[in-house]
């Protein structure tokens, strides 16, 4: 039995779980709706205020779906309640963030500005605080977008292991290492 996929999934007083036809599963909460289709040979069960994930066989197959699935249940539950946030950070010289609605325009230290256009489902917001890095805030309630967004703008800069610039999570800690030394 899957560890994971086991687990019951406890829903919030304030989301409401609906699972159609060719297991669909719609949830809705506060922070918006969410709908994901599940594999029709997962068997997706709903009590009072929990929903339990199932498999029909032993097969490898069924196993890996089995956490999957109930994962993915579980994130929609915990994005449409209470939301995800991601935070990064800008570390160099002359690094800047600005946002004009829902255009991300980074100055990184190339020749040109990078403007990045975001979905309508993440909101994004760039603080500059004199003698700090600046840091870029972004806030949906699906967690695999904020988190495909968040890795396309690290991307843009990825921090070097010598000096330590670039764009990086907040509370990350990266790895440096020694540069050359002189030799006599």
């Amino acid at each position: 039995m899957s560890r994971i996929g086991k687990l019951p999934i406890t829903l919030p007083n304030n989301t409401q779980v609906t699972i159609g036809t060719n297991n669909v599963v719609t949830v809705k909460g506060p922070k918006g709706e969410l709908t994901t289709t599940i594999d029709k040979d997962m068997i997706v069960k709903q009590d009072e205020n929990a929903i339990v994930v199932e498999r029909p066989t032993e097969q490898k197959r069924h196993k890996a779906m089995h956490g999957l699935y109930r994962s993915l249940i579980n994130n929609m539950v915990i994005g449409v309640s209470e939301g995800y946030k991601e935070q990064l950070e800008l570390v160099g010289v002359g690094f800047k963030a600005s946002v004009q609605g829902k255009v991300l325009e980074l100055s990184l230290g190339y020749s040109h500005n990078i403007f990045l256009s975001l979905p309508d489902e993440v909101t994004i917001t760039a603080l500059t605080e004199k003698g700090k890095n600046p840091i870029v805030t972004l806030e949906s309630n699906d967690k695999q977008l904020i988190g495909q967004i968040a890795a396309k703008i690290r991307s843009l800069r990825k921090v070097e292991p010598y000096k330590g610039k670039g764009i990086r999570f907040v509370g990350e800690v990266v790895r440096r290492k020694a540069g050359k030394t002189a030799s006599k």
